[in-house]
């Protein structure tokens, strides 16, 4: 396909495709998907070769929020029958993310549910990452605490903190439709503070939650817009009890050709493949490290993932490596001593998604809800975690 011919060779050269021929990645055919899949997979190992990084989630806090994000367990007025605690102790914390660093995860991020941190929670994170950090030498940690007030990036960072995340989600323009306490604005703010500061701003989006393929371009070109270090792609995890519990609207193909456009927009960022995977790709979840490479390892905030064993056993399988942590994950002219991801960036081309209808997958009679599993072990438990 001419099509894929172009978005490689753009994305060899770090240039940004136009919205056209994203949109076109996105309506390709499942006949042509292991096409976009090895068009993607060359820019993939241009930047990034053969290496998958491991994340390992620590979820500090969780339940009880008083946002009302629509996708999440752990929303304002959620039936879901999650884990509810309060704040572990740094202690707890720092064993619960050497689970994660023994299994291999090369960076371990630390979330809270709420709206945002007080300077209390930012006292008590600061202490969690130097307890995790003096226990777990080259660890990288991140942190994912929702919305910043002024100056909390820079304690954070001084604390030892050396990336951020705050996903923007969805596109702006349907922003309102899956969260009314705050806005896009909101979020692109708090990226923004994370990179002031000097850390590593991490940004993605979920799939899945009935969004049109231009809702889907629109966030991925504004993530390019905030140019974050890492991107995580989340598939939305349809949780009981939640307002977007019917929201089935994946197959394993689509997620596919989601991953696939992601890469073409972001060619030399961190892609990482993150909640949900194990319930809209499963099988086929092999077929998407050739497009993303980096992965969480084991369970999710509230739900659990697949085996600690057996993500590494696929990596393996797929011919891939674990990336250690004494590799750099940023290609060269991507990192701070390097002038950043900044530099030398061709200049945005203009396309316009307007008028463009959505092609979102109905869901099918085999859908597997069998596959959302509540989290009922590691943090907030007496069990051992899954890494």
């Amino acid at each position: 396909m001419e099509l894929l011919n172009t978005l490689v060779d753009k994305g060899l050269r770090r240039e940004l495709p136009t919205r056209e021929e994203a949109l076109a990645v996105l309506a390709t055919s499942d006949d042509e998907l292991l096409d976009v899949v090895a068009a993607a997979g060359k820019v993939r190992r241009q930047w990034f070769g053969r290496r998958v990084k491991l994340n390992y989630l620590v979820n500090l806090k969780s339940g009880l929020c008083p946002e009302d994000c629509s996708y999440c367990s752990q929303r304002l007025g959620s039936k879901a029958e999650i884990l509810k605690y309060t704040w572990l102790k740094p202690d707890d914390a720092s064993k619960a993310a050497a689970a994660g660093v023994a299994g291999g995860a090369k960076r371990v991020c630390l979330v809270a549910s709420g709206r945002g941190p007080t300077d209390k929670d930012v006292d008590r994170v600061s202490e969690t990452i130097s307890a995790i950090k003096e226990q777990n030498e080259g660890v990288e940690v991140c942190a994912c605490l929702g919305l910043l007030s002024d100056g909390q990036a820079g304690r954070l960072r001084e604390a030892g903190a050396d990336a951020y995340n705050h996903n923007l989600n969805t596109s702006e323009a349907t922003y309102g439709d899956i969260c009314t306490t705050h806005d896009f604005s909101d979020r692109v703010s708090t990226v923004q503070q994370a990179q002031a500061a000097g850390m590593s701003a991490c940004s993605g989006l979920i799939a899945g939650m009935g969004e049109s393929d231009a809702d889907l371009v629109d966030v991925v070109f504004a993530l390019r817009e905030l140019d974050p270090d890492s991107v995580p792609v989340n598939f939305l995890i349809p949780f009981e009890g939640t307002p977007l519990a019917k929201e089935w609207n994946l197959t394993p193909q689509r997620a596919l050709r989601i991953l696939a456009m992601v890469r073409f927009v972001c060619p030399d960022i961190e892609v990482r493949l993150a909640g949900g995977r194990e319930v809209h790709l499963r099988s086929l979840q092999p077929l998407a490290l050739h497009l993303v490479n980096s992965i969480f390892l084991g369970d999710y905030l509230t739900s659990e993932g697949q085996a600690g064993k057996d993500d590494l056993a696929m990596i393996a399988d797929a011919g891939f490596e674990v990336e250690g942590t004494d590799t750099t994950t940023l290609p060269e002219h991507r990192r701070p001593d390097c002038g950043g991801a900044a530099a030398d960036e061709a200049d945005e081309a203009e396309g316009d998604a307007g008028g463009l209808a959505a092609t979102v997958a109905a869901p099918s009679d085999d859908t597997r809800r069998d596959l959302v599993s509540v989290r009922r072990r590691g943090a907030g438990t007496e069990l051992p975690p899954n890494a």
